[in-house]
């Protein structure tokens, strides 16, 4: 098992799922992400999801009031402490945020490659033992902290989060070109479209076409709801407050797909 830090790319073959959500920024990747991560930890796995936005808000919704300090803050504050760097969440959901350089003073990519580093460096695998890492991902790969959980090898299995609208499609088909340049050295593949609908005319076909283009299928439709936007007002997760809800299954069939298309990863549920 390969914990060290480094820039050359490296294949983690450890068994452990790492899934990347990448999507424009407000397409409402994080409430999927977050979503998603609370649905496999009612299954019984372990579950850490790692925000790579510099607004650190990617798991606000699985521990709120135990927001903990971003990695570069705990960095700048000279604490090289997975403790300070962590919440535990929803179901036992390891949360950590990477953060971002106060605006104006540095680059937003070269956080995450650093945050990346300090987390192989400290051990956070071994100490949390995962089955599933979470990545979420703003969709500006053109800049490479952006791309490196594809580029270096964390995440293995990537998923576009897109509606219709044409600069989040836009976002998605640029991902794709990026993820199958790093397919050809083995280190990440598409698992496909994840719509979460805006509610526009033809919106399924414009979704269908992209698909189409970029070579891969959409994993599920999740509907525009009110009980997405109620939930996230209360400070929670759809699978937390609303579990009974047609929404709060949207997700779970969401977590079971995606789990069953990384299924040569890991077994689907914790093995003590």
């Amino acid at each position: 098992m390969n914990h060290g830090c480094g820039s050359s790319a490296a294949i983690r073959d450890d068994g452990i799922r790492r899934i990347a959500f990448y999507g424009k920024g407000g397409i409402g990747k994080s409430t999927t992400a977050s979503n998603v991560s609370a649905a496999m930890a009612d299954l019984g796995l372990r579950v850490m999801q790692i925000g790579c936005d510099p607004k650190a808000d990617s798991t606000s919704l699985l521990a709120p009031g135990k927001r903990s300090k971003t990695i570069l803050e705990c960095i700048d504050e000279d604490r090289r402490d997975l403790d300070a760097m962590t919440a535990e969440g929803y179901g036992g959901v390891i949360c950590a945020e990477c953060g971002g350089p106060r605006p104006g003073t540095g680059c937003a990519g070269r956080g995450i490659i650093v945050a990346f580093e300090i987390l192989e460096e400290l051990g956070a695998v071994r100490t949390y033992r995962p089955d599933v890492i979470i990545y979420d991902v703003l969709g500006d790969v053109v800049c490479g902290g952006f791309a490196m959980p594809i580029r270096n090898g964390y995440a293995k299995d990537i998923f576009l989060v897109t509606s219709g609208e044409a600069m989040s499609v836009f976002a998605a088909k640029n991902i794709a070109l990026a993820v199958d340049d790093m397919k050809q050295m083995g280190y990440a593949r598409l698992g496909g479209i994840i719509q979460n609908s805006k509610g526009m005319e033809s919106e399924d076909s414009l979704v269908d076409k992209a698909a189409a283009d970029i070579g891969t299928d959409v994993l599920i439709r999740i509907p525009r709801s009110g009980t997405v936007h109620e939930c996230e007002s209360e400070g929670t997760t759809v699978i937390q407050g609303r579990p009974n809800s047609a929404q709060a299954a949207c997700y779970r069939r969401l977590a079971s797909e995606i789990l069953a298309r990384t299924e040569g990863a890991a077994g689907c549920m914790r093995q003590e």
